[in-house]
């Protein structure tokens, strides 16, 4: 298994409340880099996390814990996020499902 795809956590900060105009500011995006195992999602496991098939989902999985908090995951140009996640002792694997 090559762990060779760039693959980027996304935290979303909120924009700040502007008092003189009444709007909010733009949303700000943090991304932190971790290399992973990218693949698409088997049949049997899409059965047990989705209770049938759903498209467009992958799954991810990273040599050690990621244990920062996050909103999203963006595989290229794809935005995901987290449907089922595990961790095994060194590795954690997420399902992921693509947001429209």
């Amino acid at each position: 298994m090559r762990y060779d795809t760039p693959v980027y956590f996304q935290k979303i900060i909120p924009g700040e409340y502007d008092p003189n105009t009444g709007n909010y500011g733009n949303d700000t995006v943090e991304e932190t880099l971790r290399y992973a195992s990218v693949m698409d999602t088997g049949t049997d496991l899409l059965k047990l996390v989705y209770d049938g098939p759903k498209q467009g989902s992958l799954t991810i999985q990273l040599q050690n814990h990621y244990t920062e908090p996050f909103d999203r995951i963006r595989v290229d140009k794809s935005v995901y996020s987290v449907d089922f996640s595990r961790k095994l002792r060194t590795k954690h694997t997420f399902v992921v499902s693509e947001v429209q």
